[in-house]
């Protein structure tokens, strides 16, 4: 945080009430300042994310080897929803297209779109929603795909057992790729993959804990979750995004009321 303002309103004080009493009311002042002016500047601006965001979707979508009609729909469907007008549109077309190309390096439009997010969580998590369905557009995901997807999380500062809550939400669950599950998902390197549930989320994957939690450490983790993902907080996202957000805080409480059912806790 820049304290500027606050270090020139305690001299403006002290010179003009001659004395301390003076840096303190004009210290108090500018930090006042300079708090409205760090929040504007963590807003990340209107429109920001599209071309690195298609980027992204494009190199997910090329990640093993061909571009699917069914991940073009995504793109297409993502459009319409998020209400780009004509210029964004040809933006994130043009973006998309360059994404898809062999020569194209990821990590540049991810790094461009963790500058968007910035300290900007509840951006972070209906941006990487967006990126999951493409991911998804197939079915199962390839292991490319999801190196981007966890590139992604890892770079907005979604941790894996973030991602696996949103995953979970989407009817997936982390499961060994090369034998049985043991109901735990081991980390980036674990050589872990989802898998389709067929019976519906879990609602303690949704919160992203285990079974074997004590009922405050439900408590907890319901409440940083819905923390992170109220859409009342949102700004200037599409309203697909919103969307997005309140259909994931929906979940969270739903997830959150079955656990306390279960376990019989208020």
């Amino acid at each position: 945080m820049n304290f500027t303002g606050t270090l020139i309103g305690a001299l403006i004080g002290f010179f003009l009430l001659h004395g301390p009493i003076g840096a303190v009311i004009g210290g108090m002042l500018g930090f006042m300042f300079d708090a409205g002016r760090n929040r504007r500047a963590a807003t990340p601006a209107a429109g920001g994310f599209i071309g690195p965001l298609y980027a992204i979707l494009g190199a997910v979508a090329k990640a093993d080897g061909r571009v699917s009609p069914q991940e073009i729909a995504v793109a297409e469907r993502l459009m319409g929803r998020m209400n780009l007008n004509p210029e964004q549109r040809r933006d994130a077309i043009e973006a998309f297209n360059v994404g898809k190309s062999a020569e194209f390096n990821v990590t540049r439009s991810i790094e461009q779109l963790r500058n968007w997010v910035g300290s900007r969580r509840d951006h972070a998590f209906p941006v990487l929603d967006v990126v999951i369905e493409t991911v998804l557009a197939e079915g199962s995901p390839s292991n490319e795909k999801m190196a981007i997807l966890r590139q992604v999380a890892f770079a907005l500062r979604v941790s894996d057992m973030e991602l696996m809550a949103l995953m979970a939400m989407k009817g997936y669950a982390w499961n060994h790729a090369g034998g049985r599950s043991s109901g735990q998902y081991q980390g980036r390197q674990g050589g872990y993959a989802p898998h389709r549930v067929p019976e519906g989320p879990d609602p303690y994957a949704i919160l992203g804990i285990g079974r074997d939690v004590d009922d405050r450490a439900v408590k907890r983790a319901y409440r940083k979750l819905i923390s992170d993902n109220h859409p009342d907080r949102l700004g200037d996202l599409p309203d697909d995004m919103r969307r997005r957000a309140e259909s994931r805080a929906s979940e969270i409480n739903a997830a959150y009321e079955r656990i306390k059912t279960e376990r019989g806790f208020k």
